[in-house]
């Protein structure tokens, strides 16, 4: 089938290019032409602006955006949008809060317009290993693009339809929180692993033993024995950990649902404190130790 794509950086530039290579027309732009120009020689059809995109793709259109998260969604739906026909279905692949998402899905329906929305993991090896996909929208405008969903997902990823639309992006913020959960597990064990100094335990080793047979083995796993290979004492990684949004969400509609999610609250809490190199609140309690026990504190 034929696909617009917006956004060719490190996602969508891999997922236009899985879909050349499975046989599928695309049509693609980007504000950074340097991203661009080097899908053109895997066959993909440039354009100068999205304006230029709608143009080249042909009616009942499909244009996949991989943009940032935010007002950048908008701002592309705006300038879109006066191009558009009624029939023409827009896909948000990028990780936009749900919330959003029903917002925007509103504000399409008067003009005809569908969205749907694709909550996608895989990352960087979606290329070759093929993407996981949460899909929300109607039952037809999913169908419809059930032939990109096949290719994207290929013989090791998997695609689900799995409700209206909105439910696809708040899948996927689940999925992130839970991710958060389980990255932060394998921070504190190997950490663990590292301060008994006694034992001198190979960190990489262990986490290769893990990766067969045990009941914590996992893709996360595998990626941490790749790490700890390269660089076992994590030398040259700062202990600075961001946050791009999901896991804030979940934790919100954890509150809003009266669901207790500790794991996810507390591991995205220790992403926060990663940031603060000089935390009022921990010198606070280095204080409060001095001040009740005369323990000693260090200056900074």
């Amino acid at each position: 089938m034929q696909i617009g794509m917006i956004g060719l950086g490190k996602m969508g530039g891999s997922m236009a290019l899985r879909l050349l290579r499975t046989g599928h027309d695309v049509v693609g732009f980007d504000l950074d032409e340097s991203l661009t120009r080097p899908l053109i020689d895997d066959g993909l059809n440039g354009t100068v602006s999205a304006e230029a995109l709608v143009r080249h793709v042909i009616a009942p259109r499909h244009i996949w955006m991989m943009v940032p998260a935010g007002d950048v969604v908008d701002a592309v739906i705006a300038e879109l949008l006066p191009h558009l026909s009624e029939g023409d279905t827009l896909i948000d692949g990028g990780n936009s809060d749900y919330r959003n998402t029903l917002r925007r899905r509103d504000e399409l329906a008067p003009h005809g317009i569908e969205l749907v929305d694709v909550g996608t993991s895989g990352g960087v090896w979606g290329l070759e290993l093929g993407y996981c996909m949460m899909v929300g929208g109607s039952k037809a405008a999913v169908e419809r693009l059930q032939p990109a969903l096949d290719s994207l997902a290929g013989d090791e990823g998997e695609w689900s339809h799995v409700g209206p639309t909105g439910a696809g992006h708040f899948v996927k913020m689940v999925h992130n929180g839970i991710e958060y959960g389980i990255m932060q597990a394998y921070a504190e064990g190997f950490a663990l692993l590292r301060e008994k100094e006694e034992f001198d335990l190979d960190l990489h080793a262990v986490a290769e033993l893990w990766r067969h047979g045990s009941v914590i083995r996992s893709w996360l796993l595998d990626l941490t024995a790749e790490l700890l290979d390269e660089d076992p004492r994590l030398e040259g990684i700062a202990p600075y950990v961001p946050d791009s949004g999901e896991g804030r969400w979940t934790v919100r509609e954890a509150i809003d649902l009266n669901v207790a999610a500790p794991v996810i609250t507390t591991a995205l809490l220790q992403r926060i404190q990663s940031r603060d190199e000089t935390s009022f609140a921990f010198r606070m309690l280095a204080g409060m130790r001095r001040q009740f026990g005369g323990h000693a504190v260090r200056k900074l």
